[in-house]
């Protein structure tokens, strides 16, 4: 009986998790597409040459987002941390997700 519940909540979770991932894939993908953009942004003024205004600025949004998504990910890997994080983000006086995960009308309001 204990072993069944327990199937049972583990295959609940993983299909909870498979959905969480799903939703939230694009958005994922969006953030490892601008991290490869602040690459080629650090290696470009790195070999010399001058940023424009707009890629200094995409620059400075994408070291914040990974500002923000590692305390995110420390706070999810504690047990509990999911629980936490949802506490924190619907709390804190500022938003601590990457703005891929923020919707369109916060993330126009937090900056």
């Amino acid at each position: 009986m204990v072993v069944r519940r327990a199937t049972r909540l583990s295959k609940s979770v993983s299909i909870k998790i498979k959905k969480t991932v799903l939703e939230n894939r694009d958005k994922i993908y969006q953030e490892i597409r601008q991290t490869k953009e602040l690459y080629q942004l650090m290696v470009k003024w790195g070999s010399g040459e001058t940023l424009t205004p707009e890629e200094k600025a995409l620059v400075k949004s994408q070291l914040l987002d990974i500002c923000k998504t590692v305390p995110a990910l420390a706070i999810f890997m504690v047990p509990f941390g999911s629980v936490l994080l949802a506490i924190l983000i619907k709390f804190l006086p500022f938003n601590i997700l990457p703005t891929a995960f923020q919707d369109t009308d916060e993330s126009k309001s937090s900056r």
